[in-house]
């Protein structure tokens, strides 16, 4: 009897995070792309197998979980699996407020990155992407990618957190404080503050030992605390500190207090 083959699986999304047009999960065992060109920026990792694909008529190839590909927009490019298995990758479609035009040329002299620490960052962003509502810190976590990559191509190397770090980061928190419900994303808090996102975030950690979309969610859970044990309900205090609803509230909640909000707000009726 002959084994069944993998089933091709697609899941694809655009989240409210500037800069991503569009999110894209894929396993495919036999598909093979036509050349084609993208407006956007195309930053894939792969779970596992290989791909093989030309990009500006040079063919290039990646196995395994090692290696970050970046496909510029407006070149040519095709890809095919190599193994009967397939392989399976995630995607995502970048705008030209990530990367500029401009860095195109290097990334088709070199889209092959062997980057662990890159590959990890964008890893940790799919993971906040797959939950709404934790979109301060994907927007975080996209600025570091950005970051790195333009490290790649332009040779920009990050800067540190100097005598300003603490003005900075109690600013950053004040503006937190003052929008724990409504939320604030990064370029607003970084346009607010005249700092670039990356650098502000870096000051943040610095002063206060947490990144900033950490600090903002702890505020959160201590607010639900409270109103949970005035008796609202949890649906309604999840909107009501600002989490997007309350299975947003509840993996949070969760992992802050080791139980669940309706249970945590049963104990004081015991």
């Amino acid at each position: 009897m002959t084994a069944e083959r993998p089933r091709t699986t697609i899941s694809a999304w655009r989240p409210s995070v500037p800069g991503i047009a569009e999110v894209f999960h894929a396993h495919f065992t036999d598909h093979a792309y036509p050349a084609h060109t993208h407006d956007t920026w195309d930053l894939m990792i792969l779970d596992d197998g290989a791909v093989d694909f030309a990009l500006d008529r040079r063919r290039h190839g990646a196995t395994g979980a090692a290696s970050v590909l970046l496909l510029p927009p407006g070149v040519p490019h095709d890809g095919r699996t190599v193994t009967a298995s397939g392989f399976r990758k995630r995607v995502l479609y970048l705008d030209d407020s990530v990367l500029p035009q401009r860095l195109a040329d290097g990334a088709v002299d070199g889209p092959v990155l062997d980057d662990e620490v890159l590959r990890d960052r964008i890893h940790r962003l799919h993971v906040s992407l797959g939950h709404r509502g934790d979109e301060f810190e994907a927007e975080s976590r996209l600025s570091f990618i950005r970051e790195r990559l333009h490290f790649h191509l332009d040779g920009l190397q990050p800067r540190t957190p100097s005598r300003e770090a603490n003005r900075l980061a109690a600013g950053l928190r004040e503006l937190l404080d003052s929008r724990i419900a409504v939320g604030i994303s990064l370029h607003e808090a970084a346009a607010a503050l005249h700092a670039h996102p990356t650098h502000l975030i870096r000051c943040f950690k610095q002063t206060y030992g947490l990144p900033p979309h950490t600090y903002l969610t702890g505020k959160r859970i201590d607010q639900a605390r409270k109103l949970l044990l005035d008796g609202l309900r949890p649906a309604q205090v999840a909107t009501t500190v600002g989490f997007h609803d309350q299975a947003h509230l509840n993996r949070h909640f969760t992992r802050h207090v080791g139980t669940t909000p309706g249970r945590y707000a049963d104990t004081h009726r015991l």
